[in-house]
C-alpha cells in the first residue's frame, strides 16, 4: 500500500495524537496573502481537518477541502458539519476538477509531497488560483534529538528498522532548499517566503508510541517487527522517567502567483 493511503486506516488516532500547527502560522499566512474572511481557500489533503481548524479559528470559514481518503473526508465533513462554508470533497487532487471555481489561497499541511508528479501539482495549483492568488504549503518535519534517551532510541531503530534511523534524514536546511527549488523551478510563483516554527511537546511513553503509529513510514514496517520496535522504545522511555520531550518543527513556504 502506498504511504498516502495509510492515513485513511487510523483516522481517530491521527486526529488525537498528531500535534496541531502553531497559531502563529495561520496569522503569518493571512498577513502574507492579505486574506479576507470572505476569501475562498482551497485545501489540498485536509486529513482530519487540523489545518482547516486553524483557519476557521482565525475567522476564515470558506474552505474547499480535497481529500483522497474516504474515511478522512467523512471524519472532517462531520467535524465541520455546522460550518456551511466548509466543503469536503473526497478525491485525489490530481484528477479533481475545480470547474470554473478559482481560489484566493491554496494551502496544504504535510500533504502536498504526495501529489505526483510534483511539477504538475504546482501547475494545477497555479491554474486554480485567481490572478492575485497565493499558495501556502507547510510541513511538520522531524527534528532529531541527541540526548542519551534519543541516542538509545536511535539504536533500537537501527536494530529493528534501520530505514527509520533519523540520523540519515535530510537536514532542515536541505529540506528547505529542495522545496524552494520545487516551488520556483517552473516560474509559476514569486516572492517566496519561508518561515520555520519550533517548540517542544511532552509525551508519555504510551502517547509517543501512539503518535509514531500514525506515521506512514512506521506503518510500513512489518507488524511483528513494529511491535518489537515499539516495545523496546516504550521500555527505554519508561526507564528515563516515562516522558519524552519531542522537539517539533514546521516549515512554511508562501508564494504569490506570478502574473503572466
Amino acid at each position: 500500500m502506498e504511504r498516502k493511503h495509510l492515513f485513511n486506516e487510523m483516522v481517530a488516532e491521527y486526529d488525537k495524537y498528531r500535534p496541531n500547527y502553531p497559531d502563529e502560522l495561520f496569522v503569518d499566512i493571512a498577513n502574507f496573502a492579505n486574506l479576507k474572511s470572505s476569501d475562498h481557500i482551497l485545501e489540498i489533503g485536509c486529513g482530519t481537518g487540523q489545518a482547516t481548524s486553524g483557519f476557521v479559528h482565525n475567522g476564515f470559514g470558506r474552505i474547499t477541502c480535497v481529500e483522497l481518503g474516504d474515511q478522512l473526508a467523512a471524519f472532517t465533513r462531520e467535524k465541520f458539519k455546522h460550518k456551511p462554508g466548509i466543503q469536503v470533497i473526497q478525491s485525489d487532487f490530481e484528477s479533481w476538477d475545480s470547474g470554473n471555481e478559482r481560489f484566493d489561497l491554496a494551502i496544504s499541511g504535510t500533504a502536498f509531497h504526495f501529489i505526483q508528479p510534483q511539477e504538475l501539482g504546482y501547475r494545477k495549483v497555479y491554474d486554480v488560483l485567481k490572478p492575485q492568488g497565493n499558495k501556502a504549503f507547510f510541513w511538520t518535519v522531524h527534528v532529531p534529538g541527541y540526548d542519551e534517551m534519543s541516542v538509545q532510541i536511535r539504536e533500537i531503530y537501527r536494530k529493528y528498522a534501520p530505514q527509520l534511523d533519523d540520523s540519515t534524514n535530510p537536514t532542515m536546511e536541505e529540506t528547505i532548499q529542495a522545496r524552494t527549488q520545487l516551488t520556483v523551478k517552473e516560474g509559476l510563483f514569486q516572492q517566496l517566503e519561508v518561515k520555520t516554527y519550533r517548540w517542544e511537546h511532552a509525551y508519555s511513553a504510551t502517547e509517543y508510541i501512539a503518535l509514531l503509529n500514525t506515521n506512514s513510514r512506521h506503518r510500513l514496517v512489518q507488524d511483528d517487527i513494529r511491535g518489537k520496535l515499539f516495545d523496546e522504545m516504550k521500555e527505554t522511555i519508561d526507564r528515563f522517567g516515562g516522558t519524552i520531550r519531542k522537539p517539533q518543527a514546521v516549515i512554511l513556504f508562501m508564494a504569490k502567483k506570478r502574473i503572466r
